[in-house]
């Protein structure tokens, strides 16, 4: 059965709609992919269709009702339509396929690569040096090394090859409780140091040792494992192995253990064993990662960091991307603190995307006035526009849309740039294409000039006006010295162009003539 919470799932439903009647009928839920052939001639004018649901194909005849006994026949036969993938076998040459796939790929670049020059390389004596390398690949991993190599000649970013037809490979993923377990050797106990809470209102992104009722809290002990003790040899990683997003049992206690006195059926001592006066079983679904819920503490332990050094006057955000989560976490980040005196906008570790110039028309408002009701409180003209100043943290993490940003924040003049010089890749892909295999290509396909830098960003990046290094040793000491150093900056800037209080004008007087 496919998880509640499986993004992944098929949800479409598929309705055939009869003009006579006017009325709709579902044909099939949870479809995916709907494809429809073409008639051949007047002899076959019927249309057969085909739709994908999870890893199943099944075949209809198009625009026909089904028959409500067929509807949810999950058996491949030719009545219900499902087709039974098990069936196929092909041969395939390898040799064949792969030297195929390497000359398409090359291809590919020819013709969709953003200048029809390839910005100057000889792409046909590029093709003549890899091709001899064909006869000895052996594997499909090899291929994928020699497409990267070939690519890698052009010098541009954003030309990427991934997927494909590899072996499969068993997984066995670990169930992530989103807490940080330490072993006290005194107590000879798993500890379970720091619960990370995260979002509790979204699916896998909080500890389910946080979810209500579980009722599990830091500082007490961890004490078996699906009934299986834990101990200094027998971890709490190594029993949940394979137990990724499954429901677990876990016993936990408070106190410590208490040695006991077992006895056998003559009233001998047979053994002594450790026993719990408070241990108790609670059941909790295991995550199958925790990046999103220590990324959202390590967002949280920012903004406390940079609230507590400017004493609540500087606010602090953290972008991960410039797609769907990037411009979320920006509003959710920056409407909670538009009215501070000075924001920090973390883009460190920017993944990229598209929605830069969303946010930067936003931080580019300039604050002209406010709008003042008789009751409630003044808001800003126009509205959630900052006052305060700006500073953007940078480092090498942070490419492709995440260089525009940064390089356009600069361009803007809307402030500072701390941290390290960005990733440096700003030629763009568009369209993906497939190989025979399922191998994805991409080819780069624009390039950004800007007024301020021309083309220079790509492979270069955006230095920093206030360069600052990460160290080992800041991680280690859990010190980031980038974010003290921005708020250093910040408090400077502060000194020197403080944010002065607004004072309003009094308010015109219109008064009767005597």
């Amino acid at each position: 059965l496919e998880s509640e919470d499986n993004q992944d799932k098929d949800e479409g439903i598929l309705w055939v709609y009869d003009f006579e009647k006017q009325e709709a009928e579902t044909i099939a839920e949870n479809v995916g992919i709907v494809q429809t052939s073409v008639p051949d001639d007047s002899e076959n004018s019927s249309r057969t269709m085909l739709y994908s649901s999870g890893d199943q194909l099944r075949a209809l005849e198009a625009g026909v009702s089904v028959p409500e006994d067929t509807k949810t026949e999950k058996q491949h036969s030719r009545k219900s339509g499902w087709l039974d993938l098990r069936r196929i076998r092909i041969s395939v040459q390898y040799q064949e396929e792969w030297a195929q796939m390497f000359q398409e790929t090359w291809r590919l670049q020819k013709e969709f690569f953003w200048t029809e020059d390839l910005s100057g390389v000889d792409w046909e004596r590029v093709y003549q040096r890899y091709a001899g390398l064909l006869p000895r690949i052996g594997s499909r991993s090899e291929l994928s090394d020699l497409i990267w190599e070939m690519q890698g000649e052009l010098g541009t970013s954003h030309a990427y090859e991934y997927g494909g037809d590899y072996p499969y490979s068993p997984r066995y993923p670990v169930g992530c409780l989103g807490a940080d377990l330490v072993f006290d050797s005194k107590q000879k106990s798993w500890i379970f140091q720091k619960i990370y809470s995260g979002d509790i209102w979204k699916p896998n992104e909080h500890s389910p040792l946080a979810e209500p009722g579980v009722s599990v809290e830091e500082g007490e002990r961890l004490l078996a494992v699906g009934g299986v003790p834990v101990d200094e040899h027998k971890t709490p990683g190594e029993l949940l192995v394979h137990q990724a997003g499954q429901i677990v049992s876990l016993s936990v206690g408070k106190g410590t253990s208490i040695k006991k006195q077992v006895k056998g059926p003559k009233g001998q001592v047979s053994s002594v064993k450790n026993f719990e006066e408070d241990a108790r079983q609670v059941l909790v679904k295991t995550l199958s990662g925790e990046q999103e819920v220590r990324y959202r503490e390590w967002v949280r332990e920012n903004i406390k960091t940079v609230d507590s050094l400017t004493g609540g006057r500087v606010g602090y955000l953290h972008i991960p991307d410039m797609s769907t989560l990037g411009i979320a976490e920006f509003h959710r980040g920056y409407l909670a603190q538009v009215d501070r005196e000075g924001l920090i906008v973390d883009a460190r570790y920017n993944a990229g995307g598209m929605v830069s110039p969303l946010i930067l028309e936003k931080l580019a408002h300039r604050h002209l006035g406010f709008d003042v009701p008789r009751w409630g409180t003044p808001e800003s003209y126009p509205y959630h526009t900052l006052r305060g100043h700006l500073i953007v943290i940078a480092n090498q993490f942070t490419g492709s849309d995440g260089d525009m940003f940064t390089t356009s924040f600069r361009q803007l003049q809307l402030g500072q740039l701390v941290g390290k010089r960005t990733w440096g890749g700003v030629i763009g892909i568009d369209g993906r294409y497939q190989l025979v295999d399922g191998t994805t290509t991409t080819q780069p396909q624009y390039s950004i000039w800007f007024h301020h830098a021309g083309w220079s960003v790509e492979n270069h990046g955006v230095d920093p006006d206030i360069q600052v290094e990460d160290t080992p040793q800041s991680y280690i000491n859990n010190e980031d010295t980038q974010l003290e150093r921005t708020v250093k900056e910040m408090l400077r800037l502060l000194k020197e162009k403080p944010v002065l209080s607004v004072n309003y004008s009094p308010s015109p007087r219109r008064l009767l003539p005597e």
